[in-house]
């Protein structure tokens, strides 16, 4: 068996100019390999596709209710946000509820993705804060489940603290993992980052799609969690970003979410399947491509929502003179 698999090609006139390989493996909820390209064994860092199983416990544990939290504030801590100003409302919102203020978000200060928000700080004159990390709303949870808890707080963030423990089980769980054997690497936002072969990424979201043999407590957060993401699209990446994107046109019968790294995680909650695709490269200018291809191959990509997300499906290559060169176009076939 080949290690990666060709899934994408990027063409420049009559030539492929680059190639990209990875891994694409679609699994049951029993773990049965429904689809595979490359080796299902292939391991790398689930990075943010982790976020909407971190979110797990914030709602089975209680502290979602305790706080009050809102369907939208849950869906931001499953996010990679912008940090648009609905983005900085929500983790907000969930600061004030649990008693704390940005000063408690250590996930380190940067300028947000969206490019007209930073442009308004430069114009005012502010720095960037904490809240518009892509990850704060994330840590946002993590302190509701440390104060609902009543852990620690000032290194809620550090791989030994009860809060990560509890997210890693919970990855474990999903994933149907020893947690021991998780190799933990250190995210961009200072938190711990799971290693997972790309089948336990894909198991770890056919349960979240179709919890089925999950508790009946654990069954409820995932549903509940289904639930935000749908409704919030917005929240769990932004203004002209693909997971939204695809969310706003098919949510509830995909769930998704983006890894850095060019990591993509997919549940389809009727069929009880998990999808989880890597590029070995770690370049993700193709991995739109190949996530529409994947859904379209498995006969969910209807003709009305291809034509709505097309600019992502076959994404145009042009000069600096605004001429299409080329373009970057999926090259795979999945194989049962």
């Amino acid at each position: 068996m080949e290690t990666v698999s060709k899934l994408a090609e990027v063409t420049r006139g009559p030539m492929v100019e680059s190639v990209h390989r990875g891994v694409i493996v679609i699994v049951d909820i029993e773990g049965e390999i429904i689809y595979q390209l490359g080796d299902p064994q292939y391991e790398t860092y689930l990075r943010s596709a982790a976020k909407p199983l971190q979110a797990l416990p914030i709602i089975e544990r209680g502290a979602a209710d305790n706080f009050q939290l809102t369907l939208k504030e849950l869906a931001v801590i499953t996010g990679s946000h912008n940090g648009e100003i609905e983005h900085q409302e929500a983790v907000q919102g969930i600061l004030t509820k649990i008693g704390l203020t940005g000063d408690n978000l250590l996930c380190g200060a940067t300028k947000p993705i969206h490019r007209p928000t930073a442009n308004k700080l430069v114009s005012e004159g502010k720095k960037p804060e904490a809240i518009h990390n892509p990850c704060s709303g994330k840590h946002a949870g993590m302190l509701a489940l440390a104060v609902h808890e009543g852990y620690s707080l000032e290194d809620y963030y550090l791989a030994e603290h009860p809060v990560q423990q509890i997210m890693l089980q919970t990855v474990a769980d999903l994933a149907q993992v020893n947690k021991e054997k998780i190799k933990i690497g250190i995210d961009g936002c200072g938190v711990p980052v799971f290693g997972l072969s790309v089948k336990a990424m894909a198991q770890a979201y056919a349960n979240l799609a179709k919890p089925v043999n999950l508790s009946p407590q654990r069954q409820k957060a995932c549903e509940v969690l289904q639930k935000a993401m749908s409704e919030y699209p917005l929240m769990v990446a932004g203004t002209g970003r693909f997971t939204t994107d695809l969310l706003a046109q098919m949510a509830p019968q995909v769930i998704a979410k983006d890894g850095t790294e060019a990591v993509y995680c997919l549940g389809i909650p009727e069929k009880g399947w998990g999808v989880a695709i890597k590029i070995e490269d770690g370049g993700a200018r193709a991995l739109n491509t190949i996530v529409l291809s994947v859904l379209e191959q498995l006969g969910y990509l209807p003709s009305h929502v291809k034509e709505k997300l097309e600019d992502y499906y076959y994404p145009v290559l042009k000069n600096f003179r605004g001429e299409e060169v080329g373009r970057i176009r999926p090259a795979f076939t999945l194989k049962r």
